[in-house]
């Protein structure tokens, strides 16, 4: 099976029923995508396929076949780090870190389709990310922060 991801094309051997989350971690070494609950309730496995923010875990991985998937390790571009990770820095977010890059992916996939939320819509997008740590106001700040970089980036 062919896949692309962060950009490059890979080939996978793994069976079409494999969580793609697996596939990910196991198979092409992106560790940085976690596993949480296995049962895609706390979002700390989420990806981009497409642009949106899934849950890989509960993927199978021929869904993800002639798909766009993006990794926390695809977020840094050749200008370094993205808005949002640099916001996350910024505002001091992670605690233990674990959930972070599932965090950040949820982030990036809302501030793609809605370039300046309001905490109602910050809060509504992130809901299905649990950070055990409790550090869901600095997460709302970062994300604030970082739709203010990319509005400046943009010139608007």
């Amino acid at each position: 099976m062919k896949l692309k991801v962060n950009g490059s094309e890979v080939e996978v051997t793994s069976e079409a029923d494999t969580p793609l989350l697996w596939v990910l971690r196991d198979e092409l070494q992106l560790v940085g995508t976690k596993y949480g609950c296995g049962i895609a309730q706390c979002g700390a496995c989420t990806v981009h396929m497409d642009g949106r923010a899934i849950r890989s875990c509960v993927t199978p991985v021929a869904a993800a076949e002639n798909r766009e998937i993006q990794t926390i390790e695809g977020q840094a571009g050749e200008q370094g780090l993205s808005a949002v990770q640099r916001a996350w820095l910024e505002t001091d977010v992670a605690q233990c870190g674990y959930c972070q890059s599932g965090q950040i992916m949820a982030a990036s996939a809302l501030l793609a389709e809605n370039p300046r939320p309001n905490d109602a819509e910050i809060d509504a997008a992130m809901s299905g990310n649990i950070c055990r740590c409790g550090t869901y106001p600095r997460i709302r700040k970062a994300v604030h922060l970082a739709a203010k970089w990319m509005s400046e980036e943009r010139g608007a």
